[in-house]
């Protein structure tokens, strides 16, 4: 193996591991709640105790990195998560399947929840040392960095439906404990400069000066604040239909390998948005390419709104994430172009806290809106606001910046 590569290969492997095992995540927790009686309700209350601590925990993890080290942020991350998926098939062994309710699940998914994002913060902030020993372009790399993550997305939602319908829901996430040991292993393997421990002269002595800092230099620049805020508000949109609204739409069904199916081809679109921008970033507007995937996003959530046959409804899912597949290498690659090495995980620690902020309030509201009015209002009323927020966009001058050199930091 090329040793300059092997850092590389070994974040890609942690990232695919540890998103697989969040994948199937993403399947099990709400369709293990909606088993009980069916309620959108119950899968939004899962949902959203796997959404919330989000809110915290991303902020917090930006300054655990930074503070304590990205490699052993990475581990630490996925050990307790992949604890806290173990808790669910544990708890039915030790206690029947009785135990494992709507507000069991909540406690285990918001646990989960709040571990996740230190792990992602990690080796987000790890890319650019692994890009340099690689010797690839940072494009290059955040490319291929966010089409692994998006592969993880495909590979665990679609495995996650296979092992529900033929293992059942809790025996499943002894699989997703697994793949989080399996990154964990590869984390340890990895030596980059800027991954052990981190020089403490560069940062505030007490934690929390630290956070209050990220805050304030992502708030100051301009594009990276109107980042936060657009993404905040699709966020808010978006999530309720993959939590909420498609897990109740297939349970009503009876067909967990479809929603399995519609998850993959989300991610399979991102997998192929993704790495298209390789290449397409040559040529490709970013501000363009943001605006063309939030107006994409609310035109099919429209159409599947009247709740089409299923090869629809695939369709457009992948097209959904084909769009959005170049938005992740978009931020993280401004993200890590603004912000000094010595700030970059409370960077992206305040960003993605930022994305995540309005997710619970969507989700308190779209799951009692399904139940009262039903699936077609339901994606009716978040694919509107989502083809507003595109149109808005055109006319954010901070968006501009996205295409234009930053200055050496």
């Amino acid at each position: 193996m090329n040793t300059s590569r092997r850092p590389m290969l070994l974040l890609m492997v942690a990232t695919l591991t540890a998103g697989a095992g969040n994948g199937i995540s993403i399947v099990a927790f709400p369709w293990l709640a909606l088993q009980h009686n069916g309620s959108a309700s119950d899968a939004a209350i899962v949902a959203t105790a796997g959404t919330v601590p989000l809110l915290v925990a991303t902020v917090l993890a930006g300054a655990a990195v930074d503070y304590l080290g990205r490699r052993r942020v990475s581990m630490l991350s996925d050990a307790l998560s992949g604890l806290s998926v173990a808790m669910v098939p544990l708890l039915a062994l030790g206690f029947g399947t009785g135990a494992v309710n709507v507000w069991t699940l909540s406690v285990l998914a918001a646990l989960g929840a709040f571990f996740d994002p230190a792990g992602m913060t990690a080796r987000i902030s790890m890319v650019p040392e692994a890009a340099e020993a690689t010797g690839w372009s940072l494009d290059r790399a955040n490319s291929l960095y966010q089409a692994n993550f998006n592969l993880a997305y495909i590979v665990g939602p679609g495995v996650g439906g296979l092992l529900i319908a033929t293992l059942g829901g809790v025996q499943t996430m002894w699989v997703t404990t697994a793949l989080f040991g399996v990154a964990i292993g590869a984390a340890a393997l990895i030596r980059l400069a800027g991954a052990g421990r981190p020089d403490r002269a560069e940062l505030q002595e007490k934690v929390w000066p630290g956070i209050v800092e990220g805050l304030k230099f992502v708030w100051s620049n301009p594009v990276l604040r109107t980042l936060a805020v657009v993404d905040l508000l699709l966020n808010g949109l978006y999530v309720p239909i993959e939590s909420v609204l498609f897990p109740k739409y297939f349970t009503d069904l009876d067909q967990p390998q479809q929603l399995g199916w519609v998850l993959m081809a989300l991610s399979a679109g991102g997998l192929l948005g993704a790495l298209g921008y390789a290449v397409t970033s040559q040529y490709l507007n970013r501000r363009h390419t943001l605006i063309v995937a939030a107006v994409t996003l609310g035109v099919t959530t429209t159409v599947i709104a009247f709740l089409p046959p299923l090869p629809l409804i695939l369709g457009l899912s992948f097209v959904v994430g084909l769009v959005f597949g170049p938005l992740g290498p978009i931020y993280n690659y401004v993200m890590q172009t603004r912000a000094p090495a010595h700030l970059r995980g409370r960077v992206v620690g305040v960003m993605s806290s930022l994305a995540y902020a309005a997710g619970p309030v969507g989700l308190i509201v779209v799951g009692p809106l399904a139940d009262a009015a039903g699936l077609t209002v339901a994606f009716l009323a978040l694919g509107a606001p989502m083809v507003l927020i595109g149109l808005v966009s055109i006319g954010l001058p901070a968006l501009r910046d996205l295409d234009r050199t930053p200055q050496p930091l």
